[in-house]
């Protein structure tokens, strides 16, 4: 039986829950104000809206599925639709008292570099959108005001390449004839024009000749200072022109890049004292962050919640980190395992509430925040009062409001399990509880395991199951298994489970004394119009990007493709294991 615990606080209305909205307009604001929040508080939420997350039901997340299906499917999805909104939530949990800082950014890939990235196009699910402007999204200020972004990867290739560094480093290469007489030539000029500006401060004549003089030498202004540039051809001139500025302490030589690849100039720019050399390279600096602002956009939020090291709370990761890793880090990799090694080298530690809640109870129904709310504060009195800024209450609005139902449903299971404050701040060591759910991928993996007669749910290995179409539309499961019975003689109802996983495709697995045995009893079932295929054909038909909206159709294809015998499985593991659950239909949301 389930305990009750009983707290004295109470949580506020979730319909006065204040979250900062973030454009363009106040996004700079906001980074500055969300990285101090970060750095100090224990956690750090994240949740989004999406356009959409499958154009099939079966392409949801399915009980039959493996991680490494769930994976292919999460990838399918990351890749076609775009996030609209990214909720951040930095919160620490003192007691029953919950101090969060929401913010919700708005975003839109517009291409502000003019180098085709981050998205020509995406793809939208119209129930995701219709929910959106539910809550009264403005899609045209998204449009026009949304934080574009690019990942590390576009990132590299949208900065220019074969920059050299302005450490005016001694070079290594053999000087040539022709290097010389540039390096000379440089010389000459800055010195000359070093002389001019001090002549030029020192000067109280007649502005029309100083500004003549300017014109002649060459004078550019740089901010409030004077400044001169030396245009190249190669990177070999770039290292001479740095080389020969080494004698002239009074200038600092700024790297000017070209608009496609490598470097258009040497910017030198004039400094009065040792103390504003100081001052101009704190400008530059403030001028270099705002530059990479300005290229990474949103990007720079989820860099600087990777650089601080905090555990990152979010439900289903697997979703919702394959759109992180999609669009702000690099394109996604072919295979599970790749996928979560690169997600470990950005995020040291990721906490997914779908792995808490497996040790509070079972969740089979709860597909959504809102219901395993529902189904906590059904049976616990574990009330978590939600504090934020008194600033942030002029700022109510129904858009974000997910991270903050996150954040309350994580501190509730913190409560119920008993996990306090002390091993809240050292997730990462072995001895806290947190420590076992840290990078979690959970969609049914599981060990082989003995069936419990006192549990729905059993656990199938992949090898066995059978996906099966072709029938007449609108056949229940009592017909299937008389047509499979009819057809395979021996067979009884009772050693037959089959389940619909949509309107053109079912799924089934032969059981005598329970126990599944392999699926070689359908070797007749192409007969009267019915289709067989493997876990393997199931595999590929998740890896693959497909325009059909029908199970039934893409199995078709991929069968129609393979060329060895259908119920070949030399790409399978056994061991790999799935829940069987023993109702008739697969319920589509029940993940």
């Amino acid at each position: 039986m389930i305990l009750r615990r009983f707290f004295c606080t109470q949580s506020g209305r979730r319909s006065q829950w204040p979250v900062k909205q973030v454009t363009t307009s106040n996004f700079s604001e906001a980074l500055d104000e969300i990285e101090g929040y970060v750095l100090d508080s224990d956690f750090v939420a994240v949740s989004m809206q999406t356009t959409g997350t499958h154009a099939a039901t079966w392409q949801k997340f399915l009980s039959i599925d493996t991680p490494e299906t769930a994976y292919l499917k999460a990838k399918r999805a990351a890749e076609r639709f775009q996030v609209l909104q990214f909720a951040v939530c930095p919160f620490s949990i003192k007691g029953s008292k919950l101090i969060a800082y929401p913010y919700n950014f708005h975003l839109f890939p517009r291409d502000e570099l003019n180098v085709g990235m981050p998205a020509y196009s995406f793809s939208c699910q119209a129930s995701y959108l219709t929910s959106m402007a539910r809550e009264g999204f403005d899609f045209n200020d998204c449009i026009r005001n949304g934080i574009s972004y690019l990942s590390r990867s576009q990132e590299s290739v949208a900065r220019p390449k074969g920059s050299v560094s302005s450490s005016m480093e001694q070079s290594c290469f053999p000087y040539s004839v022709a290097d010389n007489l540039f390096k000379e030539r440089t010389k000459n000029r800055v010195k000359s024009w070093i002389n001019a500006c001090k002549d030029s401060s020192k000067s109280t004549g007649d502005a029309l000749l100083i500004s003549l003089r300017k014109i002649v030498s060459g004078d550019e202004i740089f901010g409030s200072r004077p400044s001169l540039t030396i245009d190249i051809c190669s990177e070999r001139q770039v290292m001479l022109a740095l080389e020969a500025l080494k004698g002239f302490k009074e200038v600092m030589a700024l790297q000017v890049p070209a608009k496609g690849v490598g470097m258009q100039a040497i910017q030198v720019v004039f400094t009065n004292s040792e103390e504003d050399k100081k001052l101009l390279g704190t400008e530059l600096q403030a001028r270099e962050q705002e530059e990479r602002r300005r290229v990474r956009g949103f990007s720079e939020v989820i860099e600087m919640i990777a650089k601080s090291q905090k555990p990152v709370v979010a439900h289903n990761i697997l979703y919702d980190f394959a759109f992180i890793h999609s669009k702000f880090i690099s394109s996604l990799s072919s295979t599970l395992d790749e996928f979560k090694a690169s997600l470990k080298s950005v995020f040291s530690c990721i906490l997914d509430t779908s792995s808490l809640m497996e040790e509070v109870g079972p969740f089979d129904k709860m597909n959504n925040i809102q219901a395993a709310t529902a189904y906590l504060d059904g049976r616990f009195h574990s009330q978590v009062e939600i504090v934020i800024p008194e600033r942030w209450t002029k700022n109510i609005t129904s858009q974000g409001h997910n991270v903050l139902r996150l954040t309350q449903f994580f501190a509730k299971l913190c409560s119920i399990l008993k996990i306090h404050q002390e091993a809240m701040q050292g997730v990462s060591s072995s001895s806290s509880p947190l420590h076992r759910h840290m990078n979690r991928f959970t969609v049914s993996s599981k060990s082989l395991v003995e069936e419990d007669s006192r549990d729905r749910n059993s656990m199938i290995r992949v090898d066995k199951l059978v996906f099966l179409w072709g029938f007449r539309p609108g056949s229940s499961v009592p017909s299937l298994k008389s047509l499979i019975c009819e057809l395979n003689t021996g067979l009884f109802p009772e050693d037959l489970d089959v389940k619909m996983v949509d309107n053109t495709c079912a799924v089934a697995v032969f059981k005598i004394g329970g126990l599944p045995t392999p699926r070689d009893e359908l070797k007749s079932v192409n007969l009267s119009g019915l289709k067989s295929a493997g876990y393997d054909i199931y595999r590929r038909v998740c890896e693959k990007i497909s325009s059909k909206q029908d199970l039934a159709a893409c199995l078709e294809a991929e069968s129609m493709n393979e060329k060895a015998e259908i119920f070949s499985s030399n790409k399978l593991q056994p061991q790999q294991v799935v829940r069987w659950n023993n109702a008739d239909i697969i319920n589509l949301d029940e993940l």
